[in-house]
């Protein structure tokens, strides 16, 4: 779609560049939470992944906090997410991360994810995501993650959960492939010179194919991606390239179009746009792909005319990030 829109801005007039108005204070916000480890090897594993995290927030310009890494005293971890959390920006143009590293459980009812000390619930983090008004991203890799998928599903978010399930209980080896994913630039599928939160999924996940592949195992965790709001999620196999080409048999929306918008470490390009006009473009992306759900029920020449508006419009963002 970019192509695109750089061949229809060679046939839109220029406009004003919008000014620069991001703060200081209004800049990505990346929370890394490492459970309890149970043994030396997993806890050996979770640092290290952590260590990734918080090296691309670093060089992303974000604010950066790791819960669950330093001496453990009289606050305990889950009061720790909890204060930060209930501290970091509610509204914003930037976007917030949350990365979970670790264990989890699930008794039938409620998925719970392993602190050192007592553990947080999906009702849990639910409650003390719902004041945030900004982009969020929250990477579940424990085991027995599925659950949180449909609990903090909603508009403007993206989830991504290690397993498909509750009861997929074994560890997981998503979190350290999607960790990895997120530094290594063979990751950048597209192409345009930065890792999008969704080519670090596919990547991730067909390494965790892999994995079981090689080891002669049968695949034990199934990782799934929800960033439409539906609650639903999708897995890799549905996509080719960093496009959806299945459906579910329900007609639900395809997922992947917004988590192709998050990325942790821009490119130089997009370091440059203004955070509004960001917003702007990607608001316009996701109406493109909209359309392109529904044009097989719609009239051609209704489908065209609703669709012109917006690629000009795009167009002449493209002009003006260039600017």
């Amino acid at each position: 779609m970019r192509t695109l829109l750089f061949i229809l801005s060679a046939i839109v007039l220029a406009a004003p560049a919008l000014a620069q108005t991001q703060t200081a204070a209004d800049k990505p916000t990346l929370i890394v939470v490492v459970g309890a480890a149970g043994e030396d090897e997993y806890g050996s594993n979770f640092l290290h992944s952590s260590q990734l995290w918080a090296q691309a927030g670093q060089a992303g310009g974000a604010d950066v906090t790791v819960i669950g890494t330093d001496p453990t005293n009289a606050t305990t971890d889950f009061e720790r997410l909890k204060q930060t959390l209930a501290a970091a920006p509610k509204e914003s143009t930037e976007e917030l991360w949350l990365v979970l590293l670790g264990h989890g459980t699930f008794d039938g009812k409620v998925a719970k994810f392993n602190l050192r000390g007592p553990d947080f619930s999906d009702d849990d983090l639910a409650s003390w995501l719902q004041p945030f008004k900004r982009p969020l991203a929250v990477i579940d890799c424990s085991s027995c993650s599925g659950p949180f998928l449909p609990k903090l599903s909603a508009p403007g978010r993206v989830i991504v959960t290690a397993t498909r399930s509750g009861f997929e209980e074994n560890y997981t080896r998503f979190g350290q492939f999607i960790s990895e994913a997120m530094v290594d630039p063979a990751s950048d599928l597209d192409r345009d010179g930065q890792t999008s939160l969704l080519e670090a999924f596919l990547v991730a996940s067909r390494r965790v194919d892999q994995f079981y592949k090689d080891d002669g195992r049968l695949t034990t965790e199934h990782a799934l991606l929800d960033d439409n709001g539906d609650g639903l999620g999708t897995p890799a196999s549905w996509f080719q390239g960093v496009r959806a080409v299945k459906r579910a048999r329900n007609g639900a929306a395809a997922d992947g179009t917004r988590a192709h918008q998050f990325y942790l470490v821009r490119s130089e390009a997009e370091r440059k746009i203004p955070p509004a006009l960001r917003e702007r473009r990607n608001e316009l992306e996701l109406e493109v792909e909209k359309l392109r759900d529904q044009k097989n029920g719609m009239n051609e020449d209704d489908y065209y005319r609703q669709l012109e508006p917006v690629l000009v419009e795009l167009a002449k963002i493209s002009m003006q990030s260039r600017q």
